[in-house]
């Protein structure tokens, strides 16, 4: 596979603790996304036999390109999990150094490598090593503000033999707070010989489009943007649409369907405990994102990524409800969307507005640290 032609144009699906789970992932093969990253996978976990990160290198039919993302600071282990990847069908590995969550950057592991751009060489070296498929890495400009090394941190990936380089243009210390920064963005890509997948702030396809077009990146990489709207793959080929409320209820009926057949068990037709715990726990999460979609204003302006629109009027009762962003409203979505229901008795807005951040596990069970653990969740 020859990664250039791959990502050239691309709009890819980045990496997102618990979001880019497989039937999410699905759902936005379904809707146009070409090339698709895995959550991202503790090497150690995989070493471990773990069922659960197992569970994780999974691959769909529909994944057209698929890759696992990595995280691990040991050669060896790295170079072995690679290996098992490429075994189980991965299209290509993507190593995460930019995985800002403090439970794992005190383990040395995601943004933590940032700070030491001659293990991030050693490491991508004997992964490209062990494996015939190309190797990514997914950097971010630095630890902090006035630790910016992304150029360091680029050139250890190229003399690691990287195929490819994924920048989140944002610092470690930055998280999501701060627009992403296309301009050091471009500065990267004109500055390596290997093509650079740029990642920050794209909800709208005319955002793919500029940024496509001045950043000299080959591709683009999606994640928040896809939590929100999975329809924004659709948009990047076809143009904006103006989506209705039923036509968005659609694509979230789809996700559940999706869901209730990954948890199902092959022996049975219906749902068992566990299963639908896991399909509500799930489609609760995501309606958490799913609210904060906004069309096109009025007067033409557009939405930020960063700033939320408040208090949402839609065009239709139903537009109105999907886009509320309090536990009331967000738990009888997620009921009507499971249960087949009309959405006909919205409940009175409550007045605490719903944490989309996680809890203290995430969807793998991974220990965390309550929702400040996983206040980060696109994984680099």
């Amino acid at each position: 596979m020859n990664l250039r032609d791959v990502l050239t144009g691309a709009v890819v699906m980045g990496p997102m603790t618990k979001g880019s789970n497989l039937p999410y992932r699905r759902l936005c093969a379904g809707l146009g996304a070409t090339v698709l990253v895995s959550e991202m996978v503790l090497a150690r976990r995989l070493k471990q036999r773990r069922r659960g990160e197992y569970a994780l290198i999974r691959r769909a039919p529909e994944e057209a390109v698929f890759a696992v993302q990595l995280a691990g600071n040991a050669p060896e282990e790295m170079a072995w999990a690679a290996a098992l990847v490429e075994s189980r069908g991965a299209d290509f590995v993507d190593f995460n150094c930019g995985c800002p969550i403090d439970y794992f950057t005190r383990k040395g592991l995601g943004a933590a490598l940032s700070r030491q751009p001659n293990k991030i060489r050693k490491i991508v070296s004997a992964m490209t090593a062990a494996v015939k498929i190309p190797v990514t890495v997914k950097i971010r400009l630095g630890w902090k503000d006035d630790d910016r090394n992304a150029m360091e941190q680029a050139q250890a990936a190229v003399d690691g033999g990287a195929a490819a380089l994924i920048v989140h243009g944002r610092t470690r210390e930055a998280r999501y707070r701060l627009p992403a920064e296309w301009d050091a963005i471009a500065a990267i890509a004109a500055a390596v010989p290997i093509p650079v997948v740029g990642n920050g702030d794209l909800l709208y396809p005319h955002e793919i489009t500029e940024r496509l077009a001045t950043s000299g990146c080959a591709g683009v990489m999606v994640a928040r943007g896809a939590l929100i709207k999975p329809w924004i793959f659709r948009e990047a080929t076809m143009g904006y649409w103006d989506i209705s409320a039923e036509e968005r209820v659609a694509i979230y009926r789809e996700y559940v369907r999706l869901s209730s057949e990954h948890w199902r068990r092959p022996d049975q037709t219906e749902l068992d405990e566990y299963a639908s715990q896991r399909l509500r726990e799930f489609t609760r999460w995501h309606a958490g994102f799913w609210c904060r979609y906004a069309p096109q204003r009025a007067d033409g302006s557009w939405p930020s990524m960063q700033t939320r629109e408040s208090a949402i009027v839609g065009r239709s009762p139903l537009e109105t409800l999907l886009g509320r962003d309090d536990d009331a409203a967000l738990d009888y979505v997620t009921d009507q969307l499971i249960n087949g229901g009309d959405f006909a008795s919205p409940p009175e807005k409550s007045e605490r507005a719903a944490d989309t951040r996680g809890d203290a596990r995430d969807a793998n069970g991974r220990d965390g640290e309550g929702a400040a653990a996983l206040q980060d969740l696109v994984a680099g």
